[in-house]
């Protein structure tokens, strides 16, 4: 598996991942569609044009989805069990169509499951930028990852 193994995470551990993804107007359009949020303020131009940013703003939950899509091919990918939360969501800026998001990520801590012998803890703190070097987004996730296989 491309992902990481409890034991192959460090606290302090920094991943700058290679991935970049340009928003665009299908993507939020779209997204919105299919969770059901009409929201003006992401699907109505002209509603758009008379608030304080003049242009809709992408959906903030696409954002939060992607910004942990991003991260698993370099952190997760088969090796997590579940995700158990996410905390201190925050989005500093908005993000619009035609922006291009990176994403960073930061092991803050890990500790072996008193209850799942071989797997363990793991908080990520994930942060979002887009091509300005601008915050955009950020939160706190705790994956219960798989430990390395006997061998």
């Amino acid at each position: 598996m491309a992902g990481l193994y409890f034991e192959e995470f460090e606290e302090g551990q920094v991943f700058e991942h290679a991935i970049s993804r340009t928003v665009t107007e299908m993507d939020n359009v779209l997204f919105s569609a299919l969770t059901m949020n009409p929201q003006p303020l992401h699907l109505d131009e002209e509603f758009a044009k008379h608030t304080e940013f003049g242009q809709r703003l992408v959906n903030s939950l696409f954002t939060l989805g992607l910004i942990i899509g991003i991260s698993v091919g370099e952190t997760t990918l088969g090796t997590t069990v579940a995700n158990l939360g996410m905390t201190d969501v925050r989005f500093p800026k908005p993000v619009f169509h035609g922006d291009t998001l990176r994403a960073h990520t930061k092991i803050i801590a890990k500790r072996e499951s008193k209850s799942r012998p071989g797997q363990g803890l793991v908080e990520f703190e994930h942060t979002m930028t887009n091509q300005r070097g601008e915050v955009v987004a950020s939160c706190r996730r705790t994956g219960l990852m798989l430990g390395k296989p006997k061998a």
